[in-house]
């Protein structure tokens, strides 16, 4: 057999996007996966135990790229799973007409496949007007979960 019969198409470890957690561990500010999406706790209301014994948390939580309010029901001692969710700071090389944006980060690597912001509104406008077509120094924000990748934040750099 020569090297050329095995192809390695992917270099992922293999690592899950999310992890299981009991749901009476999560807490307010945490994150929660709500009906296939990541989503961020912002209120936590547990009822008493019933007659099966067990007490149930009603998880409020908006979504971390939609921004959309989500609500579950899950018993404290069952399992829920949780995206692993990840925040990166990169620097605006370039803004293209279609709104995607091209990025590096302090090692000098590359991202383009993330587009301005759609949510909240006006917010993808707000970071092309403080670039100023490269005038500007800006940095911003991705956060990433489940294979979904978003621009949260920016701030302009003085040197």
């Amino acid at each position: 057999m020569s090297d050329d019969d095995y192809k390695i198409e992917t270099t992922d470890a293999g690592a899950s996007a999310t992890i299981p957690m009991e749901a009476g561990q999560i807490k307010k500010g945490g994150h929660i996966m709500i009906k296939g999406r990541p989503c961020k706790v912002i209120n936590i209301a547990v009822s008493k135990t019933g007659k099966h014994g067990h007490a149930k948390c009603n998880f409020t939580a908006t979504d971390i790229f939609t921004g959309k309010k989500l609500e579950d029901m899950v018993p404290g001692s069952h399992g829920t799973t949780v995206p692993i969710v990840t925040k990166n700071d990169w620097e605006i090389i370039d803004i293209a007409d279609d709104g995607e944006v091209t990025l590096m980060d302090e090692g000098g690597n590359q991202k383009v496949d993330v587009n301005l912001p759609l949510v909240p509104e006006g917010f993808g406008e707000e970071i092309r007007d403080a670039w100023d077509g490269g005038e500007n120094c800006i940095m911003v924000t991705v956060q990433a979960a489940v294979g979904e990748e978003a621009i949260i934040s920016f701030k302009k750099v003085i040197d």
